[in-house]
């Protein structure tokens, strides 16, 4: 996470597209104190131009953690990972499947993907604080990750 150094935000990338589940989101985030930077893409071309940092996204930072909704218009949330986990220099970024998506096939899939963890969208608003808080406390204060260099490579 970019708080690997104390007080540098997170750069979030919400890959999601349903504007109420972004505004949530980052509604949550807000209320939640989490210092980030939270980038969205709307489908899987868009987000893998972000991460590949492809056209507009050519100055995009690295996130330090991919919100992932599996049910995404042009390319879906499983071929995303998946491509993803293939490409040696985005297969370091943890993955976190954010999904309404409750089946087993999917959650098999996705971890035989190595998404670091896979979570069902909450209905409840204060389950969506309680998810937010938690990922807050695993990925940013419970975790701990090398300090990032000053400039990092390009893929």
């Amino acid at each position: 996470m970019s708080s690997y150094l104390i007080g540098h935000p997170i750069e979030l990338l919400l890959i999601e597209d349903d504007p109420d589940d972004v505004w949530e989101t980052q509604q949550m985030l807000d209320e939640s104190k989490v210092t980030n930077n939270l980038h969205v893409a709307v489908d899987g071309e868009e987000a893998m131009a972000f991460l590949r940092r492809e056209g507009k996204y050519s100055e995009a930072p690295r996130p330090d953690l991919i919100l992932l909704d599996l049910n995404l218009p042009k390319r879906d949330g499983r071929e995303l990972l998946a491509d993803i986990q293939a490409d040696d220099s985005l297969a370091k970024i943890p993955v976190v499947v954010l999904t309404t998506s409750r089946a087993e096939e999917d959650i098999l899939h996705a971890r035989d993907l190595n998404c670091h963890c896979y979570l069902s969208k909450p209905v409840r608003i204060d389950h969506i604080m309680m998810l937010v808080r938690s990922l807050d406390d695993f990925w940013v204060t419970i975790t701990r990750q090398p300090a990032k260099p000053e400039t990092e490579p390009r893929p």
